[in-house]
Parts: structure tokens; sequence; C-alpha cells
């Protein structure tokens, strides 16, 4: 369950961050660059997620499964 909290909590708060650089795209009209950070915490974020799902796959704390036919 805690697995299932953890990964939760990093997809909202991806959604979050790419929400305001939308936010920032629209108000700051290129004048500055906060836009590019809410954008580059998104992408580490994405890339932090992947990273731990792929270990918790690889230790067994998180087990996979298919869809049967």
């Amino acid at each position: 369950m805690l697995q299932k909290l953890v990964i939760i909590g990093f997809l909202v708060v991806i959604v979050y961050n790419l929400a305001s650089s939308l936010y920032y795209m629209m108000t700051d009209k290129g004048e500055s660059d906060r836009m590019v950070k809410a954008l580059t915490w998104r992408i580490g974020l994405s890339i932090v997620l992947i990273a731990l799902i792929g270990l918790g796959i690889w230790s067994g704390w998180i087990q996979p499964h298919g869809v049967d036919h």
C-alpha cells in the first residue's frame, strides 16, 4: 500500500508542476524562467519515479501483473 501512495504522490506533484508551468507561460509572457524551472522539476520527478518503479520491480517490492486472457 505504501508503494501506491508514493507513486500517487509523485504523480500529483508532477501534474502540479505541469499546471504551474502552464500558468507561468500564460502570465509571465517570456519575461522570467519560472516555466522552464517548473518543467525541469517535472522531468526530474518523472525520471526519479521511473527509476523508483524499476528499482521496486527489480527488488521485488512491486509485483507487476498482466491482464489474463
